[in-house]
């Protein structure tokens, strides 16, 4: 992620009939409890690449489903990753996600730390893959689909030492078991719109420093990694292509369904200047649509749109998984939105926990007036679930 970075609902277990059985005490013999009624979970069809292949459909009548979510990566007043606080306050996650539904998102991306989920290289960790299968749960309830963001490193001190010293082979491999255990946990659920692989992965250059995977922090958050620390003689793009291969194949070992992206840096198409080595044309070639990070800069929209289109280009759907009026003003960024609506299926801005109410007729902050604007806009502009756009 490159901007700016700045809670879930306990559920009571109420015993059904209980009043009753207190009023009929004495009254008969007492009985078993029988089953627990079914969790009524409302329907929520599939997602899938549409025919054309330039967005996305509901698998069960073919109607366009165009994403229209947030980044749900942290809380506004501690910037907390999700699973500092999932277990304790599961009811602010449940108040956010309600809260997303009412501004009109219709997906959530959750970033997924790579330490709370593997213990070791080969051991995952039992008490947050049960809280994502709540997660998945809450997701179903509330109509919100997920973007499961995974192999996250964003805090260095929840990086596990083993990790970093692994060399590249080993590391991959703890990388695909760490997604062959989430695609098990995720596979069944209908309210999986993707898995991402990583946000902002980079392919390197040359050859680099021993564990240094991580790029440099922004804000106190490591938001790029690199997939390798050695080319050896290998293309960029090659490596890439190879990494994306080898965790796709751990996905499917248990889940054939759901779509696969990986969140691109938009400094990766094959041109002169600073690249990732994530060339789409190349990386993509397995992915089911592909993703990029993009936000417009003031009075660069035909650049930022040529940038779009290039990503575009290959064929598949595009998504603008991380977008937001951080370099312009809200007028122009609304004029990329609508501009980018010819390359793109789909677009995602930052949702922190604080609601438009809540951060007040005057913020406290530019960066919270700035937010309030982000959402303001989001409410209002959000397309209907056809893609159609919104008549003025």
């Amino acid at each position: 992620m490159t901007p700016i970075r700045s809670n879930w609902e306990s559920r009571a277990v109420i015993v059904a009939g209980l009043g009753l059985a207190i009023l009929l005490h004495g009254c008969a013999p007492a009985q078993p409890p029988g089953p627990a009624p079914p969790r009524q979970v409302p329907a929520m069809p599939f997602i899938q690449v549409s025919a054309d292949g330039r967005g996305f459909t509901f698998s069960n009548n073919g109607d366009r489903f165009v994403p229209w979510g947030f980044n749900y990566d942290h809380d506004h007043d501690q910037a907390r990753l999700i699973e500092d606080y999932w277990h304790e306050e599961w009811a602010t996650v449940a108040g956010d996600f309600r809260e997303m539904k009412a501004l009109g998102a219709n997906v959530a991306r959750v970033h997924l730390q790579f330490g709370k989920f593997m213990r070791s290289a080969h051991e995952p960790d039992a008490r947050n893959l049960a809280q994502l299968r709540r997660l998945l749960r809450l997701a179903e309830d509330t109509g919100l689909y997920l973007n499961l963001t995974g192999l996250g490193c964003y805090h260095q001190a929840d990086v596990p030492a083993w990790y970093d010293a692994l060399e590249e082979t080993g590391r991959w491999e703890a990388q695909a078991r760490f997604w062959e255990e989430v695609a098990r946990v995720c596979a069944p659920s209908p309210a999986v719109f993707c898995y991402d692989l990583m946000n902002e992965p980079v392919s390197p250059a040359g050859r680099g420093a021993p564990g240094a995977w991580l790029g440099p922090p922004l804000a106190g958050k490591h938001f790029v990694q690199y997939i390798s620390l050695d080319s050896a003689g290998r293309e960029r793009a090659e490596i890439g292509r190879l990494w994306v291969a080898r965790l796709l194949r751990a996905i499917r070992r248990h889940d054939r369904r759901h779509l696969v992206t990986v969140g691109l840096v938009d400094w990766s198409l094959e041109r002169p200047g600073l690249t990732s080595g994530m060339e789409p044309a190349k990386v993509g070639a397995e992915l089911d649509f592909i993703s990029v990070h993009l936000y417009p800069r003031a009075g660069g929209l035909a650049e930022d749109v040529a940038t779009l289109k290039g990503f575009a280009a290959i064929g598949k759907p595009v998504v603008i998984e991380e977008t937001f009026p951080l370099q312009c003003p809200v007028p122009e960024f609304a004029r990329f939105i609508d501009a980018s609506r010819a390359h793109a299926g789909g677009w995602f801005l930052f949702y922190w926990g604080k609601t438009i109410e809540e951060l007040g007729s005057q913020p406290k902050t530019p960066g919270d007036a700035l937010l309030k604007a982000s959402l303001e806009f989001f409410r209002d502009q959000r397309p209907p679930e056809t893609g159609r756009r919104r008549q003025p």
